[in-house]
């Protein structure tokens, strides 16, 4: 299956684009020209032939291949990948630059289709791949050191061998994909369809959740309020699709014997379980060193005596409620990666020169950022929605570091630049870091200090803590489901159990935040993709830490680390740095600098 990016960023953002400066819109013409270009039948036609021909020359015979046909087969899947994932790049990022515009979802859906069904004959392929033994592929290995590159692919696909069902059961779940896929669509679309009603003005989800970050309290209230109305109004369908779609994972892992509702993502993120349960017990044990403590410097600092959830995020009153036009967004971004390396900002140079991102807020387009790789051969494209706060320039930094990553990465050609989600978030994070430091060390005095450090730690808390909740609630849902249909009261009694326990004793919680689960894309995308944020804010505060303590020759090794994409376990790629993530003490260290920024926040408070 060839799935679409998504918004991944619990973004802020509203529905103003004043005093912006010129805002970058996406030229996607090195895709394809236009929805009608020759070029897409053209691909479309050889795609259908190609995977005939595949599975004509290949089916039944992975087992008699040489390792230097074995090369070859390798290399005409990876291909078949390319072409596919170009055209529904295409179809994909159209889309979500206007999700409201039915022609554009027909020619995604359309696409999604025919590719679905041009593929289904290679399911074979990982299916004959996982009954070779060990030992006949070992030996092409060695035999052929071009094929041995595919190791690190070939063996995550293997990974998934004590799971694997019948060839026609495979068959029959990759065509019903495309049905799972519609509950997906149905999310999306009931989500950007949203209208709400603050002080007199309509406004989109995106418009809505940005007031939840405004100066003014009575206006946070009214957004937060008039957010829970409209979910309340929408949960039905909500709990439809959450119920729908964790049913079907539950149907498909009972069928293929996964130990857990979690196994796949661990599979799919090369990553053991027992290292996501050390970090996620890590951030539990320190919720009362970092969420609670900040929050209760929060309280103080806005003079309340009890926090209510539409002040989780709003600005400080020592706060400047300024706008950062677009221009000094890219200097304050390109300058901080200049500043680590000059070859990071050349790499980040044309994503603003030749349309590569598209920043604006607009009616219909979908809400969050992302940066998606589309195919090796093409360069990725940054989605935003970009309203000059300093929180927008973070988001900024974030995913263009997932595009520098993504152009390093390409390299290893379509099959092997794909990094596992855990480590995709690493040159974000650490982009978001670099642009952060960058911004700290020219702050002119202590109060401007203190309000960078706060939004900073802030960020933090909504990266690691808010990611390791939503990670709790998920596996809470996801078992609970298992004995039956959950009720939309049901959801929200789980909400609400992980979200005390994070945000900690400083806050009360209005009537109707229960349905705060609702809007998240990710619970219905990508089913505990959210974990994959900790980690990555963990790992890049251990290697800043890595960083600061033995900068010589640091780029150097950051660099290889980007470039070797997915072909590397995160065991191999941190041993340079002399890190290692299955260390339980490793992701201490990463909570520790936390907790440094909070100890010289209450130290500025002294």
């Amino acid at each position: 299956m060839f799935h679409l990016p998504f918004p991944v960023r619990d973004a802020n953002a509203s529905s103003s684009t004043k005093d912006l400066g010129d805002l970058p819109e996406w030229d996607l013409a090195d895709l394809y020209a236009a929805p009608d270009a020759p070029e897409i039948k053209r691909d479309l036609d050889w795609l259908e032939e190609a995977c005939t021909s595949f599975a004509t020359d290949y089916e039944g015979k992975l087992a008699d291949l040489d390792a230097d046909g074995m090369l070859e087969c390798i290399l005409r899947n990876e291909r078949i990948s390319t072409v596919a994932g170009r055209i529904m790049s295409y179809a994909g990022l159209r889309y979500y630059q206007l999700t409201t515009d039915a022609e554009r979802a027909k020619f995604l859906s359309d696409l999604q289709e025919k590719i679905t069904n041009y593929t289904t004959p290679l399911v074979f392929f990982t299916l004959e791949l996982n009954r070779l033994e060990d030992d006949a592929l070992d030996t092409r290995f060695a035999e052929n050191g071009e094929l041995a590159r595919y190791k690190p692919v070939i063996d995550r696909i293997r990974a998934m061998k004590p799971y694997q069902l019948s060839d026609e059961l495979e068959k029959f779940l990759h065509d019903l994909g495309v049905v799972g896929d519609a509950w997906e669509k149905l999310f999306d679309e009931t989500i950007a369809g949203l209208t709400f009603e603050v002080d007199g003005e309509e406004l989109g989800i995106e418009g809505t959740l940005n007031l939840l970050t405004e100066q003014d309290r009575d206006q946070r209230e009214a957004a937060a309020r008039e957010l829970a109305r409209v979910f309340a109004e929408n949960i039905k369908i909500f709990a439809r699709v959450h119920n729908t779609s964790a049913k079907e994972k539950e149907i498909i892992d009972r069928w293929r014997g996964m130990p857990s509702a979690q196994m796949g993502r661990h599979l799919s993120n090369d990553v053991e379980p027992e290292v996501v349960e050390a970090l996620r017990n890590a951030v539990v044990a320190a919720y009362p060193r970092l969420s609670h403590r900040y929050y209760e410097l929060k309280r103080k600092w806005l003079g309340l005596d009890r926090m209510q959830v539409w002040d989780r995020n709003a600005p400080l009153p020592m706060e400047t409620t300024r706008i950062v036009g677009w221009d000094e967004a890219q200097k304050t971004v390109m300058d901080a990666y200049a500043g680590f390396d000059p070859r990071m900002a050349e790499i980040a140079e044309p994503f603003f020169t030749k349309g590569w991102i598209d920043a604006g807020v607009k009616p219909g387009k979908a809400p969050g950022a992302f940066a998606h790789p589309t195919v090796t051969e093409v360069h990725p494209y940054v989605m935003l929605n970009y309203l000059g706060k300093p929180r927008d320039v973070m988001t900024l930094a974030h995913e263009l570091g997932h595009g520098v990553h993504q152009v390093l990465a390409a390299g290893q050609g379509e099959m092997l630049s794909s990094t596992p989600l855990t480590l995709a978030e690493t040159a974000s994070v650490f982009g978001e870091m670099l642009t952060f430091r960058s911004m700290l060390d020219k702050a002119k005095d202590q109060a401007e200090r203190k309000v960078m450090l706060a939004g900073k730690v802030e960020d933090m808390i909504n990266t690691v803590v808010r990611q390791i909740a939503f990670y709790d609630f998920e596996c809470k849902l996801h078992e609970a489901r298992r004995g039956g249909e959950l009720t939309p009261d049901d959801i929200n009694a789980l909400w609400m159990s992980v979200q005390a326990e994070s945000l900690g004793p400083a806050f009360d919680f209005m009537d109707g935040y229960e349905t705060f689960w609702a809007y998240i894309p990710h619970f219905v995308h990508s089913p505990f993709y959210v974990y994959a944020y900790a980690f990555g804010d963990g790992l890049v505060n251990a290697l800043y830490a890595a960083y600061q303590e033995a900068p010589e020759g640091f780029q150097e090794k950051y660099f290889d680390m980007l470039k070797a994409g997915g072909s590397k376990h995160h065991k191999e790629l941190l041993e340079p740095f002399g890190l290692d993530a299955s260390d339980p003490t490793f992701w201490d260290k990463g909570l520790s600098m936390i907790e440094g920024f909070i100890d010289e926040l209450e130290a500025m408070e002294g």
